[in-house]
């Protein structure tokens, strides 16, 4: 029987690399991108989409397709990594957006099979462990974030940058490999209980559609927050730190989340995260400047997982014997919402190339999205 410890860390893992390079690799990459090949704001919204459609794929097979869980976890942090290398070794667009899509198809696999397999085996430990493992989210974007920063400082080419990223996957990888041996910790994954079906009830409906409107919110700087701090300070030393800080930021909210659930209720912190989300999003708006984007980075970054953790807590709730069903929506919707986000951004951005029509929209949604909470609540 292996250590708690280590399983939470293995865990961790498991959640950092499809977050951090799976999923948002493309995000600290971006600037390198549009410097060696200049890739437009366009281009690289149909990146992102080809990405984030590939993400809901993967997490409805998730739901529906029969396999071990250590064995489906390994197939897909290998597929990531090597995904991603192969990005390092094409340099042809529509291979880009193929690539991409197999990295977010096996992210959204990876997801939900690696939380379950390590909350399982954590059900009866203390919370700091579980926390441990939402963890990941935030610790794979810092990673990933500081390895590009480090790189913009060489300053090294795009190519570079996927090549040690996809390697470092595989490397982790390889790491965790033995830990993921089945114990009996749990059946395999898939089958009907899991299968995705629409949630009856205006008030699950109502919660599936406001988790939904988190990702349509948090996606756009989460996308484009590097390439919002270039456009304001060129230097790669100051510009850089942007993403890494959302990482940061995401993974130290996981631990005083716990505080906040029993001080507000998951309601309660919902609704506030949204808002605080919201400010976080439209803060490049309000205030020109560097330090508005690094405030935008610490807000959202600090409020994704929040909101994740309580959503999901708050879905649990009102799902009652049809939990599982409620939790399959709400992650479908919130899969949806990515794949909106970047497409918007596409055909919203101004005519200058800037970010403020799509910022605002975000935000609006969030705030909409946080009226409807406080109306479901009463």
């Amino acid at each position: 029987m292996r250590s708690p410890v280590v399983t939470a860390l293995v865990g961790m893992v498991a959640l950092a690399i499809p977050m951090g390079v799976g999923r948002f690799a493309f995000t600290p990459i971006l600037p390198m991108m549009q410097a060696d090949v200049g890739l437009s704001i366009t281009a690289a919204g149909w990146v992102a989409f080809a990405n984030y459609a590939g993400t809901l794929g993967g997490a409805l097979a998730a739901m529906t397709v029969r396999a071990p869980l250590p064995a489906a976890i390994r197939g897909g942090l290998v597929a990531i990594g090597v995904a991603t290398v192969a990005m390092g070794l094409e340099d042809h667009f529509i291979v880009w957006i193929a690539l991409r899509a197999l990295a977010g198809a096996a992210t959204g696999w990876v997801l939900p099979l690696a939380s379950a397999w390590a909350l399982e085996r954590l059900a009866l430990q203390p919370p700091a462990l579980r926390a441990t493992v939402f963890a990941g989210y935030g610790v794979g974007i810092a990673v990933a974030g500081g390895v590009c920063f480090a790189l913009m400082r060489v300053p090294a080419r795009s190519r570079t940058a996927w090549l040690i990223l996809g390697g470092l996957s595989l490397v982790l990888t390889a790491v965790v490999w033995r830990y993921l041996a089945d114990d009996g910790g749990g059946p395999p994954v898939g089958g009907a209980e899991l299968a995705a079906s629409a949630c009856e009830g205006i008030e699950s409906a109502r919660l599936v559609m406001c988790y939904g409107a988190v990702a349509f919110g948090y996606v756009v700087p989460a996308t484009f927050l590097p390439v919002m701090a270039r456009e304001v300070v060129s230097d790669p030393s100051i510009f850089g730190w942007a993403w890494p800080l959302f990482g940061i930021a995401a993974a130290a909210s996981t631990f005083p989340a716990g505080v906040f659930v029993t001080a507000l209720g998951t309601r309660r912190l919902w609704i506030a995260g949204h808002l605080v989300m919201a400010v976080g999003v439209v803060a490049p708006v309000l205030r020109a400047g560097i330090g508005a984007i690094m405030a935008s980075a610490l807000l959202v970054g600090g409020t994704f997982t929040v909101i994740t953790m309580a959503g999901f807590q708050e879905g649990r709730r009102t799902g009652g014997l049809h939990a599982t069903r409620m939790i399959a929506a709400m992650a479908s919707a919130f899969a949806i919402g990515q794949i909106v986000g970047p497409v918007a951004v596409s055909y919203t951005i101004g005519d200058d190339g800037g970010f403020s029509r799509p910022l605002v929209a975000a935000a609006l949604v969030l705030c909409a999205s946080a009226w409807a909470l406080t109306r479901s609540a009463r």
